[in-house]
């Protein structure tokens, strides 16, 4: 007694025909979209910010993406008082610093949003909102005694950008904590 197949049995030979090619369509569908309705409804109104709500916390970028300004989860620092001061700016230079241009005299390396000054503390924070709007400087260095206390120096990565800067008088605003 001879049996033979007439449909060879392959793995494939279930979804060659056309009912069963939708079916296996419609179940993929509901096996890969079925999660997302398992997923924790929000109202979508309750995260909206309004644009002015956005350019307060965010700067815009090239008018097409944001950075964020400040975190969102910490109160803005207030502003214990307001000094006027002659602003200027140096850089990494051995012209403008002494023998070890990239350690600050409260032995840190420079970075953005250092400055010196002679009559703040280490590690006090300010702004200049006039030049600078709320962006936060933090004093981690010292100019020479002869400059006095009323002279703020803003750090620049290279010695075109501080020489461009020039001077001016403007307010700091010393910030608490």
């Amino acid at each position: 007694m001879d049996i033979s197949l007439r449909y060879p049995v392959n793995e494939l030979s279930y979804f060659t025909g056309t009912k069963n090619l939708i079916v296996f369509t419609i179940v993929l569908a509901v096996v890969c979209l079925l999660p997302l309705f398992w997923l924790e409804k929000k109202d979508v109104n309750e995260d909206k910010l309004s644009i002015h709500q956005i350019e307060e916390k965010f700067y815009s970028v090239q008018g097409n993406s944001f950075l964020a300004l400040s975190n969102p989860n910490e109160p803005e620092p207030k502003t214990v008082k307001k000094i006027k001061m002659v602003v200027t700016a140096y850089s990494s230079s051995t012209l403008q610093t002494d023998s070890t241009p990239y350690i600050t005299a409260s032995n840190t390396w420079v970075r953005d949003g250092i400055v010196a000054n002679n009559l703040l503390a280490f590690g006090t924070k300010v702004k200049i909102p006039e030049l600078y709007g709320d962006k936060i400087f933090i004093v981690e260095d010292r100019m020479h005694s002869r400059k006095g206390y009323y002279h703020l120096d803003i750090w620049f990565p290279n010695y075109w950008q501080a020489k461009n800067f020039g001077a001016t008088n403007a307010y700091i605003e010393v910030l608490e904590g």
